[in-house]
């Protein structure tokens, strides 16, 4: 049986090491704005480094992250049948991932995108081919982790929800993607209700609950409500939280041993460590401390998966931890 089985879309990342470049803020919304990457329209554009990392993705980067910490991992997700998805199917094996349930789609490609990176920020041009999504019998897993898919998705999100009602032994965690935040609440309904762990940012939460400026305890509490047992939702430098419906907790950004070179896959090692962590037998608060500190290690190398650490590793660093690094009640 595989402790964790994890269902989303797979690429290939091409990182774009911009050189020649402006930052500049959207003067539409002022200072608080977002920023714009700048070049001349129509000149050749000088970059300085490519670096071409195949089989990430959230689902895929999370799988890999499941089973560096020990865990029997899976990935259902599509290729095409060429040499990019049989790049991203090499990966996976030499990584332990099991691909049993990867659906190889003659005369299609493989999904690639494009990073262009600026410092430690990034932009990606995504592009996600529509494959024609099933659910295959997947057993009887612990765990099922559900995030980034294409748009022509929705009825595949319901088919999960239904083997999740048929199948109560396994949990859910979900970890939307952009297309998932997009959609809202009411579509998924029911993938949400099924969910036993839900992870989003606070910005993401307010989209998806159509809110904005909602203080921490009140944007847990209403996504909690929207069904998931547990919500956690990270808050960038002021760390991550956790409620279970009784108790709210928080940890604090482990801290960068040395300055972040790309925050690709950050996210998806904090959630997949989470769920590994519960997977593993250990509980909410140890979780949540374990989740930042993979994040720490991911954003010091480039890609979502180079960094990923392993059981002893998390553990040793948390021995080490500063003083500060705990675990509060709110």
């Amino acid at each position: 049986m595989n402790d964790f089985i994890a269902i989303g879309d797979i690429v290939i990342d091409a990182f774009i090491k911009l050189k020649d470049v402006r930052i500049d803020t959207d003067h539409d919304t002022g200072d608080q704005g977002m920023k714009e990457i700048c070049f001349r329209f129509g000149d050749k554009v000088e970059y300085e480094d490519l670096l071409v990392v195949p089989a990430v993705g959230n689902s895929s980067n999370a799988a890999v992250a499941a089973r560096r910490l020990g865990l029997k991992s899976a990935l259902v997700t599509n290729i095409g049948d060429d040499e990019h998805g049989r790049e991203d199917l090499r990966v996976l094996e030499n990584e332990g991932v099991k691909t049993d349930f990867v659906k190889v789609h003659e005369g299609m490609q493989s999904n690639y995108h494009y990073v262009l990176r600026y410092g430690a920020e990034r932009t990606i041009l995504v592009k996600h081919y529509e494959y024609p999504y099933k659910l295959e019998d997947i057993g009887n897993p612990k765990w099922i982790y559900l995030s980034s898919l294409a748009k022509n998705s929705i009825s595949y999100h319901h088919e999960i929800a239904s083997y999740l009602k048929t199948h109560p032994s396994t949990k859910l965690a979900f970890q939307p993607g952009t297309f998932q935040i997009e959609l809202g609440f009411e579509a998924l309904k029911d993938v949400y209700e099924e969910t036993e762990v839900f992870f989003c940012n606070v910005e993401e939460g307010e989209k998806i609950l159509g809110m904005n400026t909602l203080g921490i305890e009140e944007l847990l509490k209403r996504m909690r409500a929207l069904g998931p047992q547990i919500v956690v939702i990270t808050d960038g430098p002021k760390g991550a939280y956790a409620y279970d419906g009784q108790n709210i907790w928080s940890a604090p950004m482990y801290p960068d041993l040395t300055p972040p070179v790309d925050r690709t896959g950050a996210g998806d090692s904090f959630s997949a460590t989470f769920i590994s962590a519960l997977a593993l037998g250990y509980d909410i608060p140890t979780a949540l401390l374990w989740g930042p500190i993979n994040s720490m290690s991911v954003v010091r190398e480039i890609g979502a998966q180079k960094g990923l650490l392993n059981q002893e590793q998390i553990k040793k660093y948390l021995q080490e931890a500063p003083i500060d690094f705990k675990i509060r009640k709110l």
